[in-house]
């Protein structure tokens, strides 16, 4: 079995029966090549090794399948965020760690989140609005990390909404461009984004 093969596996290792699994990873390897609205349930059936038929026992529509992995993607972005927000630590300690997390995910599991963060718009209005929301939460994570910073005088940031809007970008755009092939690994790129994350609000990284 390959890296990324193994690595999807794991990643929907939650998702039950065995051929609900195996059609989560397929529309994820689909969505992300090809698109949502590009994308037949024929193409994902049939690179879960299953007819159209039987896709159907397990997800009404195509659209199910795009919420049951925005949902899975978005709870743990979610908790990979709000777990520095409410640390003990420093503002800049904190920003760091959630950035250095976040990125890491968005490199490791970069074409699981390439649909996460990009299909949104292909949701139905129910699954968008609950979608929207958990986005809204993972904005507060990042907001009140920056907010305490700026309390604290350890931050130098004039407009704090429009600098978390910045650094979540900065932290999702890692999907759309990271390879495996690349020179830089996840950890590295985290690193990286960690540090000119804490330039942005005007703290000069350690070295």
């Amino acid at each position: 079995m390959s890296v990324q093969a193994q690595q999807s596996k794991e990643e929907w290792a939650d998702v039950a029966p065995d051929a609900a699994r195996r059609l989560v990873i397929a529309a994820v390897q689909a969505f992300a090549e090809r698109g949502y609205h590009a994308t037949t349930t024929r193409d994902i059936a049939g690179r879960a090794g299953m007819s159209p038929a039987a896709l159907y026992i397990h997800y009404k529509t195509k659209e199910e399948l795009l919420y049951q992995i925005s949902l899975v993607g978005h709870r743990l972005a979610l908790s990979i965020l709000e777990r520095p927000a409410l640390a003990v630590g420093s503002p800049a300690e904190r920003l760091a760690d959630a950035v250095r997390s976040f990125v890491r995910w968005h490199a490791e599991h970069h074409t699981t989140a390439r649909v996460v963060q990009y299909e949104l718009d292909a949701l139905g209005p129910e699954h968008r609005a609950e979608i929207v929301g958990m986005r809204r939460a993972t904005d507060a994570a990042v907001r009140k990390i920056i907010e305490d910073g700026v309390r604290s005088g350890d931050f130098d940031v004039a407009d704090v909404p429009g600098t978390t809007l910045a650094v979540l970008s900065l932290c999702i755009d890692v999907a759309r461009w990271f390879s495996d092939d690349g020179h830089r690994g996840p950890d590295e790129v985290g690193e990286l984004y960690a540090g000119l994350a804490l330039r942005m609000v005007g703290v000069a990284p350690a070295h």
